[in-house]
């Protein structure tokens, strides 16, 4: 039996400095992003697209919600396997194509998880558990693009302690 889960948030624009939208340039793309009970969220478009550079745009926003949502789902698999996760980072890159009329779409998205596990008999699993992250993540599965991972996993160090 399948469950449903129901979000809400309220996206509030912020950018209008007296004129509305009566032109172009007469307006800023600021934004916030609300959700009951948790900080606001400052956002505004690319810099590109006239944004403030200061605030996250959606482009940043949606990475950031694939990649932790494939950290999230990997430290999840990780536990249940008996993987012990020191640390995980992901400096996640997307590509969107701009289209001549102005729209765009992501045709792109690769993940580089550097995760450090304790040892080195839990790294052949470590590696694998990625692809089945990437089967269970949320984000990755509503997207209409492959979303590639490269990770790297690292061991421990070992704590030496001199008496």
């Amino acid at each position: 039996m399948s469950k449903f889960h129901h979000y809400q948030t309220l996206i509030e624009w912020t950018g209008n400095t007296g004129m509305g939208t009566r032109g172009y340039l007469a307006y800023q793309r600021n934004f916030e992003v609300i959700t009951e009970g948790k900080p606001h969220l400052l956002g505004s478009s690319d810099p590109h697209f006239r944004g403030d550079k200061s605030r996250h745009n959606p482009e940043e926003l949606f990475l950031a919600s694939i990649a932790s949502c494939h950290m999230l789902w990997y430290l999840h698999l990780c536990a249940e396997a008996g993987v012990s996760v020191i640390s995980y980072e992901d400096h996640a890159e997307g590509i969107m194509q701009e289209n001549k009329n102005g729209s765009g779409q992501f045709s792109e998205v690769v993940l580089y998880p550097v995760v450090t596990v304790e040892s080195e008999s839990m790294k052949a699993k470590a590696m694998q558990l990625h692809e089945d992250a990437q089967r269970h993540c949320f984000i990755a599965n509503s997207c209409n693009f492959k979303i590639r991972h490269k990770p790297v996993v690292r061991i421990a160090k070992k704590q030496s302690y001199d008496v």
